[in-house]
């Protein structure tokens, strides 16, 4: 494996490099942070750590500057925690394997938390700069983005003195975004009977894998495969008929991650282990031929494990099949004024079955509230006439509106063109930015996000383009040098 610590701008990926070998999965973030203060320390930069585990650190502007209108380069801490099944991490322990594979840089079998490293590398190199000129200065690097942009709603308003925030937490070069959805919570909760194991019976360990997953709000629109929808549909499609019985059942680990594969613990009588086989192969060979072009190594298979001790009741396993296959996945409507650009989804995230109860998590997006709420009425009735116990709705946050008034999106604009000798796209993003929820708190903020190419977040496929990081670095040196006066 190549180092991407040889990698240029070296002020960016040596400090990367630091916060890969820092554990920093969402909600476990304490090393991280400890990690930031004490670098903060040994280069004698301004810093503090708010109630909710935000850092903000500062720098004073380079002579000359003083006057410049003061700018917050913002990013998040903590990243996705997602691995193959057949990679030993444990993320709350293991540095990330970083290495270089061409054109990109990957990791090892794991997530590889560009998203956010790469905006919080760039707010580092710039923190410690000396001859890059630029006005007052301050890093913002929020807590627990990722689960519930945690930092960014327990963030007090008066607490930053600057008047541009400078989002780095988008994941294409040469896009500038302007405006994102807001999003909301969903959790399902179903209680079941425990019975006895029908005599003659055997037990299999039923599996949908090999997907490939992605952002819930960056992918949704891509026709990936949900493992969790596909597993459901194998059951609705044969358990009757093999007179199958789920003991439990596991399918996807975060919201905000397609869920690439999913597992039941299912028995059927002794009798009917050829058909199961069977109706596996053809499962797959189906899924396979309807998404062949978007989930090439998507696999089923059933193998033999130990009989478990007790089997979900029948009439909560025919609720749970029948509400997971009818409830809304995937994108739902895109923007009329941007066809490209998702406007409302839902991502069918967890499927977990434990000690009499199943939770389903879901992540509703859009960037119209209105619509947002329909598609929470929608997934509600599915689930109420599904009879579940519990529907609730939580942790919803704000979209971020479009300024078509912004000084500094005209600035960024010709800047770019003038570097790069085109236009840079202006967009918004379907996924769930921190700017929504800041500028609520901060409405007199003028905003951008842009960042460097990373593609396949959340999922171990995440990678960033290498030619992309030295596109953005200069990007932002030149834009913190043409800062407007206050």
């Amino acid at each position: 494996m190549n180092s991407i610590k040889d990698l240029q701008p070296s002020a960016i990926w040596q400090n990367f490099y630091k916060l890969t070998q820092v554990p920093r999965p969402s909600n476990h973030e304490e090393k991280a942070r400890e990690f930031m203060l004490h670098w903060a320390q040994e280069n004698h930069i301004e810093v503090k750590i708010d109630e909710v585990g935000n850092i903000i650190m500062s720098k004073p502007a380079t002579p000359g500057m003083e006057n410049r209108k003061g700018v917050i380069l913002q990013g998040h801490l903590d990243m996705v925690p997602q691995k193959n099944e057949d990679t030993i991490h444990n993320f709350e322990q293991d540095p990330i394997q970083a290495y270089v594979d061409g054109e990109w840089v990957r990791a090892k079998g794991t997530t590889l938390g560009a998203d956010n490293g790469m905006g919080v590398a760039a707010g580092m190199a710039m923190l410690t700069s000396t001859d890059i000129p630029h006005g007052p200065l301050e890093v913002l690097i929020t807590a627990t983005e990722e689960t519930g942009m945690d930092g960014a709603n327990g963030l007090k308003a008066g607490e930053l003195k600057g008047e541009i925030l400078l989002n780095l937490d988008s994941e294409t070069e040469g896009e500038l975004y302007v405006g994102c959805a807001g999003g909301i919570d969903s959790t399902i909760e179903f209680s079941y009977q425990e019975e006895a194991v029908p005599a003659q019976s055997k037990a299999y360990r039923l599996a949908v894998k090999g997907l490939k997953g992605g952002h819930s709000g960056m992918d949704i629109n891509l026709g990936r495969g949900n493992s969790n929808k596909l597993l459901f549909r194998f059951l609705k499609t044969y358990a009757e008929a093999l007179n199958i019985r789920i003991s439990n059942v596991t399918g996807g680990t975060l919201r905000n991650a397609i869920p690439r594969e999913s597992f039941a613990t299912i028995v059927l009588p002794v009798s009917n282990e050829a058909k199961l086989q069977e109706a596996v192969k053809e499962a797959e060979e189906i899924y396979q031929a309807e998404l062949s072009a978007k989930e090439p190594t998507l696999q089923v298979c059933a193998d033999v494990c130990e009989l478990p001790a007790h089997v979900m009741d029948a009439c909560t396993q025919a609720r749970l099949i029948n509400s997971i296959l009818a409830c809304p996945n995937g994108a739902i409507r895109m923007i009329d004024s941007m066809p490209d650009t998702v406007e409302t989804s839902n991502n069918l995230a967890i499927v977990k079955s434990e000690n009499g109860k199943i939770i389903i998590n879901t992540l509703l997006r859009s960037s119209v509230e209105t619509a947002k709420a329909a598609l929470a009425q929608s997934i509600q009735a599915v689930f109420e006439l599904a009879k579940a116990d519990r529907i609730q709705f939580d942790g919803a946050y704000p979209g971020w509106k479009p300024n078509p008034d912004s000084a500094i999106l005209k600035e960024m604009q010709e800047i770019y063109e003038q570097l790069y000798g085109k236009k840079p796209a202006i967009m918004a993003v379907h996924a769930g930015l921190e700017c929504g929820i800041l500028g609520s708190k901060y409405p007199h903020w003028d905003m951008i996000s842009f960042g460097p190419t990373i593609c396949s977040p959340h999922s171990p496929d995440e990678r960033v383009n290498i030619a992309s990081v030295e596109k953005f670095w200069e990007f932002l040196k030149t834009t913190l040098k043409n800062i407007p006066n206050k």
